[in-house]
């Protein structure tokens, strides 16, 4: 299927522009092009922020007949499209559909002044679809005819984060092995990780998959029902059903990218000071200084290929279901999951001691 990286991620929210200023204000991203009623879509808003090579559009439904007003009456602000980059779009439909996969989009093409992008959309997991993206042109023109693109920003101000790094995605119970054998199948993407995690009397199972290109990941999660309630029983709870829990943003300097996010408003969650207390027993070393982490409260992890430090932005969402997560990775090819246990325990101590 010669499915690249992640074209870009598209969330439907109940206002873009009140999200748009989030992620700009927050994060630095920039709001570089629209499409709405001024220019033929009289159904919906959309606004495209960048950032790096992340590329994100926010989509309101301005009728109750667009499909964001469905979604977000059922799940919230969340992600609905998560865009593979692809050689062949019409031809990756079409295996696509021919492997099992709903269509949701017939291929379309958009072309404008020697540009021309080809999409078309199957639906993933839950609600959410995938769009397939061919293009060929200005890759800046992003979607010629739909989307106006605005001039450079003469201020574009300092690029954080690169790219997404990957999805966290949150199934209801039994559904993790046939999403795996789903992705496996329709996509071609391999299952590269699994692990049980416990946490006291919570558990859950977890998996990861990946396209062939090693550019598009997503960490499948599913609870244990035999065990007590936990997070990802309060998500799906929360959220309607399968649906993203946190995208995670890559960056090359964790800490003064926190402290920076930090500066505008951005708030993460806390961590004990008993977690960093524990490192010297977890691990020989740290890539990064312990008070740095310590003071930033960025969370440190290691596999055999080398650390990965990060951090949970707290949800802006009222249903508190999406949130941020901003990762380095000095070699680790994982995904910190040793941090739950870890984070577990010091919360534990602190109870204990305090």
């Amino acid at each position: 299927m010669d499915i690249g990286a992640v074209d870009h991620v598209e969330f439907y929210v109940g206002d873009a522009q009140q999200s748009a200023f989030y992620l700009c204000t927050g994060f630095g991203f920039r709001v570089c092009g629209q499409a709405g009623p001024e220019n033929g879509q009289a159904d919906h808003r959309s606004l495209l922020l960048r950032q790096g090579g992340t590329e994100i559009v926010l989509t309101s439904a301005l009728t109750p007949d667009h499909p964001a007003a469905a979604y977000v009456a059922q799940h919230g602000d969340g992600v609905a499209n998560i865009a593979f980059e692809v050689s062949d779009a019409a031809k990756a439909f079409a295996l696509a559909v021919e492997r099992g996969a709903t269509a949701v989009d017939e291929p379309v093409v958009h072309s404008q002044d020697g540009t021309e992008v080809v999409t078309a959309s199957v639906l993933g997991f839950g609600d959410v679809a995938h769009r397939f993206v061919q293009r060929s042109g200005d890759r800046d023109q992003f979607l010629p005819g739909v989307m106006d693109i605005f001039a450079a920003d003469p201020e574009e101000g300092e690029q954080l984060l690169s790219i997404v790094d990957h999805a966290a995605i949150c199934l209801p119970a039994g559904q993790l092995r046939p999403t795996v054998a789903f992705y496996e199948k329709v996509f071609g993407f391999s299952q590269i990780f699994e692990e049980f995690i416990e946490v006291g009397s919570q558990a859950m199972d977890s998996k990861v998959v990946q396209s062939p290109s090693g550019k598009v990941t997503f960490t499948l999660i599913e609870p244990v029902t035999d065990r007590e309630p936990g997070q990802i029983d309060t998500f799906l709870a929360r959220h309607g059903g399968a649906g993203v829990q946190h995208l995670a943003l890559l960056c090359d300097d964790i800490v003064s990218t926190v402290e920076t996010l930090g500066n505008r408003g951005v708030a993460f969650l806390q961590t004990p000071g008993s977690y960093y207390d524990q490192l010297q027993e977890r691990f020989v070393r740290s890539d990064l200084l312990v008070e740095d982490l310590r003071r930033t409260n960025v969370l440190i992890d290691e596999d055999h290929w080398g650390q990965v430090f990060q951090i949970f932005t707290q949800s802006q969402h009222v249903r508190k279901t999406f949130f941020w997560e901003v990762i380095d990775r000095h070699g680790a090819r994982t995904f910190g999951s040793g941090n739950i246990k870890a984070l577990y325990e010091a919360v534990a101590r602190e109870k204990t001691t305090s």
